[in-house]
């Protein structure tokens, strides 16, 4: 899935911290004018923003927004698939805890 405006937004920051059996880390940094690009997560994940500001991002049923707040965290299952964006004029950055399974 592509959006017309998704294509001129330049790529996010993303710095694996922790990969191992049990959890992958990976802390996610939006400059202004940036993206993840379309992505479906594989895994269980919790977002733990870092630095507060605006989120947009896109889903299969249309655009949205959110405001991230440092210390309010969330969680999705497997299976989200959207993209993440900064459009606003300030950086915001949180840490994705993807949850592998165990057994």
């Amino acid at each position: 899935m592509t959006s017309s405006s998704s294509l001129d937004y330049g790529q996010a920051v993303a710095t694996v911290q922790i990969d191992n059996d049990r959890v992958r880390v990976t802390e996610w940094r939006f400059p202004p004018g940036t993206q993840t690009s379309w992505h479906r997560h594989e895994l269980d994940y919790v977002v733990v923003p870092t630095v507060a500001g605006h989120m947009s991002y896109e889903t299969a049923e249309g655009q949205a927004t959110r405001d991230l707040v440092v210390g309010e965290s969330y969680a999705r299952e497997a299976g989200s698939e959207h993209n993440v964006i900064n459009k606003t004029d300030t950086e915001f950055a949180f840490v994705e805890i993807e949850l592998k399974p165990q057994g």
